[in-house]
């Protein structure tokens, strides 16, 4: 009988998570501009970790200063960061959490604003493919490895702030997901000729790290994107290829980042949807992490009952709703909050900057509309 969502997960490395459910990592826009914790998303984070969640994956924290991807966001690119980081730490793991930090270099994703008039990097000098985006920079050879030794140290930096893990970004377009694609790696050295070369250096660099620094078990999670839909793009072939490759890295889970859970590949004809496909690809060698549009209590039984994921990450739910977990598992969603309402941001602890945006940022997220306006 497939466990259930509510029941303790244990990974390859010992560790065990008290339920299987994750908060997604979401960006939160609301770190100090010198990538230091702000003290509403200390706050944000503390709420959502005492909700009863068995763990918190931050928002993505940048490994370099040319690797943010937007101002106000989390670093983990110097030492500095350490006491931020640390109350990070604390603020999921004394409220009952897993704290798993995502770690990440936006590449290409960035831009000279953000960067300071600094030009974004990427494997190769090519834009991606969306009318405003900068044209990057490629990344010598050296800086290659000095970017893979920088996830290293991010790691470094996790596991001596008192984090139980660190979530390698992969997705999304990412530098780690730019390396990978053709699109953006035209590349002619070791890492074009063979464009898993990239991720997998970063994956070791960061097992060593832990290897070296970590006392206790240490979580090391990968967050992939299954394909592109633009060209020349990777397919879901050739990333499944990629995924059967790093099922065998001793590496603690995977997450596949989805828009819907049941997703079908838009690139062929299968009608098995993504998440089923990868899962028959890993076959039980590491844990699979999905996500996608998992709101209630029958969202998440549907997707237990699959066997196709065995952790499952929430996003907007639990910023709509900080109890969301609380309500799911003891009253089967009653009382449920599923839009936000204007006039409630102090008692749902939304940083300002974020509900800046959740307000303004139409279709976003679903907000409860006023009575005359």
């Amino acid at each position: 009988m497939t466990a259930t969502w509510n029941q303790p997960l244990t990974l390859p490395n010992g560790v065990t998570l008290k339920n299987r459910i994750a908060m997604a990592p979401m960006t939160t826009y609301s770190s100090e501009l010198n990538g230091d914790i702000s003290d509403q998303e200390l706050t944000y984070y503390a709420r959502r970790a005492k909700s009863g969640i068995g763990t918190v994956i931050t928002a993505c924290a940048y490994v370099q200063p040319q690797g943010a991807g937007f101002a106000w966001s989390i670093g983990t690119e110097s030492d500095d960061r350490m006491e931020s980081l640390t109350k990070l730490a604390s603020a999921i793991k004394d409220n009952g959490a897993t704290a798993i930090l995502q770690i990440f270099h936006a590449g290409r994703q960035s831009n000279s604003q953000v960067l300071h008039g600094g030009t974004p990097v990427s494997a190769s000098d090519v834009a991606f493919p969306r009318e405003g985006s900068e044209t990057p920079r490629a990344l010598t050879g050296d800086e290659v490895e000095e970017t893979i030794k920088a996830f290293g140290e991010a790691t470094r930096r996790a596991i001596e702030a008192g984090f139980d893990g660190v979530e390698i970004h992969g997705a999304n377009t990412y530098l780690i997901h730019q390396f990978f694609s053709p699109h953006s790696n035209r590349r002619e050295d070791k890492w074009g000729q063979d464009r898993s070369a990239f991720p997998l250096a970063v994956v070791a660099e960061v097992k060593k790290a832990v290897s070296d620094y970590a006392k206790t078990p240490f979580i090391v999670g990968y967050r992939f994107s299954p394909e592109e839909n633009y060209q020349p793009g990777f397919t879901i072939e050739e990333k499944l290829k990629l995924i059967d490759k790093l099922a065998d890295q001793n590496l603690d889970y995977l997450h596949v980042s989805l828009q819907q859970f049941f997703d079908t590949s838009y690139d062929d004809a299968s009608e098995k949807s993504r998440i089923e496909r990868f899962q028959e690809v890993i076959a039980g060698r590491v844990p699979l992490m999905g996500v996608g549009s998992l709101n209630t209590k029958h969202d998440l039984d549907r997707a237990t009952a699959s066997g196709f994921a065995e952790l499952f990450a929430i996003g907007r739910a639990l910023i709509t709703d900080p109890d969301w977990y609380k309500k799911v598992s003891e009253n089967n969603g009653e009382g449920l909050l599923t839009e936000i309402d204007p006039d409630n941001q102090v008692a749902l602890d939304i940083p300002d900057p974020l509900w800046d945006k959740i307000m303004n940022v139409k279709g976003w997220f679903p907000v409860k509309e006023q009575a005359g306006k």
